[in-house]
């Protein structure tokens, strides 16, 4: 569907990479929408509210969902997508991507985009993965930064979150309880804090993209263990080193990242913005133009498409058992604030600002001042 010339054009805003803007622009043209981009760090950590009143769309992270649904600034789009649409989403989608965006009784995002934390290495530098955290601390010895995670603030907490549920023991489970398991979470910042300690010196200021750029672009770092994947980098001629990914160590419980499609309430044509959401998160457009312009689909008959995998040496194939088993932070009102607190903490530990068990006081408390 084409919108008239004569109509202004709506107006998305999503995150600043070839995953998260390239696949928009491709899709966008014929709805007449443009789409504009915020950093990763902004989409992971910035209120959504602050924004929500400048566009149509905005391409969001499920946990401010518990946020959206206090303040109100988004579309519940439940009424109006047919059920029977939704539920086909629901159906197709890449584990739990499509019922994170379910908070309150109501649907706020399609998910157009699916990821969780994963492992990435270097085949030409790395002739296989470890399979067990013991490995990943024994390849961590070949020589500083052979091994290197993604550890920024939130990226910390990412991991930790992770390294928990990792061990059957994940964060977050009741309010009114600490965090995590002391034993697991002691055991999560210490193999941490192993990594922090072997990784490149600027493992501790890196995000996700920072690490498989210096990969596919450097001989630095041949393996990292945990960041949230991206299959541009799997994709021949993308860099000038193809980067390989793989499920973590144990399998299950990454945690669970991705990005979905919200409408906001100031939309100046529903109709059309319904039409162009639907649309996108559609098998359909999702195995087709949505991968092949660089997006990484939250549907997960595009993961499982021979023509998808193709083009990605086989990523989504790869790390689906991941995706399929991976971790869902709550989503509760400011969830986000706490998320950015207990980063820092984690972060501080790290950096040896604070030890093992004063960070996890430390994150009990954050904890028991937002939990709901």
């Amino acid at each position: 569907m084409k919108r008239s010339s004569d109509v202004a054009a709506l107006k998305g805003l999503t995150w600043k990479h070839d995953r998260g803007l390239a696949p928009l622009l491709a899709t966008g043209r014929e709805f007449g929408i443009e789409w504009e981009a915020r950093s990763l760090h902004e989409f992971g950590d910035v209120s959504v509210a602050s924004i929500a009143g400048s566009y149509d769309f905005i391409v969001i992270d499920h946990p401010f969902m518990g946020d959206v649904a206090r303040d109100g600034y988004l579309l519940p789009l439940d009424e109006h997508i047919p059920q029977e649409t939704l539920e086909t989403l629901a159906a197709e989608s890449v584990g739990a991507s499509h019922r994170s965006y379910f908070y309150g009784g109501h649907q706020w995002a399609l998910a157009i985009d699916a990821a969780s934390q994963v492992s990435g290495y270097r085949p030409d530098l790395l002739s296989h993965p470890p399979r067990t955290w013991d490995e990943v601390l024994e390849l961590a010895k070949v020589r500083p930064g052979f091994v290197t995670p993604a550890l920024l603030p939130l990226d910390s907490m990412m991991c930790f979150f992770t390294l928990c549920a990792n061990a059957r023991q994940p964060c977050c489970v009741d309010p009114s309880g600490p965090l995590v398991d002391r034993a697991t979470g002691g055991h999560a910042l210490e193999l941490l804090k192993s990594l922090a300690d072997t990784a490149a010196p600027e493992a501790l200021s890196s995000n996700p993209i920072a690490i498989w750029e210096r990969m596919s672009t450097s001989d630095d770092i041949a393996y990292c263990p945990l960041a949230f994947g991206y299959s541009n980098y799997a994709r021949p001629g993308y860099r000038n080193h193809l980067l390989a990914f793989t499920t973590i160590p144990g399998i299950s419980g990454a945690t669970l990242g991705g990005a979905g499609i919200a409408i906001t309430r100031r939309c100046a044509d529903i109709e059309t913005a319904v039409k162009y959401a639907t649309c996108i998160a559609g098998a359909e457009c999702q195995r087709t133009v949505y991968v092949q312009s660089g997006g990484q689909p939250g549907n997960k008959r595009a993961w499982t498409d021979p023509a998808a995998n193709a083009l990605t040496t086989g990523y989504f194939e790869s790390i689906l058992p991941t995706l399929e088993s991976a971790f869902v932070r709550p989503r509760f009102p400011g969830f986000i604030d706490f998320q950015t607190a207990a980063g820092h903490a984690v972060h501080a530990f790290l950096k040896n600002e604070a030890t093992a068990s004063a960070t996890l006081d430390r994150l009990d408390t954050v904890w028991h001042s937002h939990a709901r």
